[in-house]
């Protein structure tokens, strides 16, 4: 039953499991605070990652597109998407999917910036893979609201709330210590909440930080880190 928590939180589970996990739900106080987290971090996969800017005259060329197109406008009925099993491959496929759509994808290809988009689907197929994981546990972080979120091989998404946008010339960068040693494994902007998949796994008995260092990243960090994983 503790397996499938992250699969509820996304809304994954069969009808019989689903009621199964609510009745478990009641009487295990464990289930319930990991439930509260991975609502926490399903609702930031909106906010995984950026899409392109677009052009100074997008709006407008959509809106004469649509006129010009009037006729042949279908509505969409939405639809409760049932996923086929393997729960948690199904699933991820789909999810990225759907968060695909609301990254821009269609946007980026009026804007012609198809290599960004495809980037960003990668982190975003990152991110759902290790949320979809039914072994993936949540860490708390010191220094900023959030959490480290680790799969079970040891994929990791950090999310962080709150950090002030990374100044000019500087960017965030994600390292994995273990045994006092700092191995880099990526970097992010900041700015409202960010939702980023590290680059190296996190073993057990490590701690992932942020520091702020120059834009491109350093080979080692050069100041105190600003947010801190408990140990994993």
């Amino acid at each position: 039953m503790h397996e499938l928590t992250a699969a509820y939180a996304m809304d994954a589970l069969e009808p019989d499991e689903r009621r199964a996990y609510e009745a478990h739900l009641e009487e295990c106080e464990r289930c319930r605070a990991e439930l509260e987290s991975f609502l926490e971090v399903t609702s930031a996969l909106a906010y995984a990652t950026a899409g392109p800017e677009p052009s100074a005259d997008l709006r407008g060329r959509i809106l004469e597109a649509a006129r010009a197109d009037r006729g042949t406008v279908v509505p969409l009925r939405p639809r409760r998407l049932v996923l086929a099993t393997p729960r948690v491959l199904g699933f991820a496929a789909a999810a990225a999917a759907a968060v695909a759509i609301g990254l821009g994808v269609w946007g980026a290809s009026v804007a012609g910036d198809l290599g960004e988009t495809e980037a960003a689907l990668g982190r975003t197929e990152r991110v759902v893979s290790v949320l979809a994981d039914p072994a993936a546990r949540s860490i708390a972080v010191d220094g900023a609201s959030g959490q480290l979120v680790v799969g079970g091989e040891g994929e990791a998404v950090m999310i962080v709330d709150g950090l002030e946008r990374a100044p000019d010339g500087k960017a965030y960068e994600l390292w994995v210590i273990e045994d006092d040693v700092p191995t880099r494994a990526g970097l992010f902007s900041g700015g409202g909440r960010s939702v980023v998949p590290l680059d190296e796994t996190v073993p057990p008995g490590a701690v992932v930080a942020v520091t702020l260092e120059d834009d491109g990243g350093v080979d080692a960090p050069t100041g105190a880190p600003i947010v801190t994983s408990q140990t994993v």
